[in-house]
């Protein structure tokens, strides 16, 4: 039995399945939003790396167990000075804005200056070839007195201050006191008496000063 012509009508007249839309846009705004949740996602987790990150090298700074820093040095540039190394060059502290560096303030007759050295002879060799800086200023009479305490040499940058003026101008009296200086030539730590700088931490406290 045939079908009604109406229902063969209906059947050749049905409207088609709508589309989804361009292929393009099926395809690619998926992908695009793919991205942008991909992208996001990295800032989130970089940002988190880096507050991280910051948190492990104020760690490292603090468990060196600094100083409070004197009144007179925070928020200022550290004063500068130029002083001779054993070359007979000129070595100036502004001169090494824009890197970390380590001030150490000392003397061959003073003995937890001796005691110090060690350690700073290995944090010496450790950032040896990097960015970070390391001067020690020795009050002793003459370049000499260095010399025999060296006598194998050091990569320790020794600088000879025989007027006492310049650990003076840091509120200096009493020996060994560093000072952790940043990039931007500001006193961010401070410490009286000798420490161990062998410490891995003491690496990740200067570098954090970048």
């Amino acid at each position: 039995m045939s079908k009604p012509a109406g229902a063969r009508k209906a059947k050749q007249t049905a409207a088609p399945v709508a589309s989804a839309g361009p292929w393009w846009r099926r395809v690619l705004l998926p992908a695009g939003l793919t991205a942008v949740a991909m992208v996001f996602v990295s800032v989130l987790f970089f940002a988190g790396a880096h507050e991280t990150l910051a948190r492990t090298r104020k760690g490292a700074c603090d468990a060196l167990n600094p100083d409070p820093l004197p009144p007179a040095l925070k928020d200022r540039d550290a004063p500068d000075f130029e002083l001779m190394d054993a070359s007979g060059q000129k070595v100036s502290l502004r001169a090494q804005r824009g890197h970390p560096v380590m001030l150490n303030f000392w003397a061959t007759w003073c003995p937890p200056c001796v005691d110090e050295v060690p350690s700073i002879e290995d944090m010496a060799r450790t950032i040896d070839g990097t960015d970070m800086r390391l001067l020690a200023v020795s009050v002793d009479d003459d370049w000499n007195a260095i010399r025999r305490f060296f006598v194998k040499g050091t990569k320790i940058g020794v600088l000879l201050d025989t007027s006492h003026t310049v650990p003076k101008s840091f509120g200096t009296e009493k020996y060994p006191e560093t000072y952790l200086i940043d990039a931007r030539g500001q006193v961010k730590y401070y410490f009286i008496n000798k420490r161990n700088w062998s410490k891995p931490e003491a690496v990740a406290c200067l570098e954090s000063l970048r």
